[in-house]
């Protein structure tokens, strides 16, 4: 069996595990609520921290270069290459 192969047949009954304990917890314990309560937390948590994620990275990353100095290092390289020949 390949090492692909046997990753995702881990990850399959990883998750089957994952979903039968889930819904065992949250409809027949006594913990639904707070089983609730923590995947809610959990899921706006996430988002929310990748919403923070691509704000950081949005706010830190320089802008690009406007298209009129790309164009005018083109040329300088172009005229150097010519007079190198």
């Amino acid at each position: 069996m390949s090492r692909d192969t046997l990753i995702g047949v881990l990850l399959l009954v990883i998750s089957i595990i994952g979903i039968v304990a889930y819904n065992w917890l949250l409809f027949f314990t006594e913990w639904s609520l707070i089983v609730l309560k923590l995947t809610a937390f959990i899921a706006v948590t996430g988002l929310l921290a990748i919403f923070a994620w691509i704000g950081y990275t949005l706010a830190t990353t320089p802008p690009p270069k406007p298209i009129e100095e790309i164009e005018k290092e083109l040329e300088k390289e172009l005229q150097t290459e010519e007079q190198k020949k």
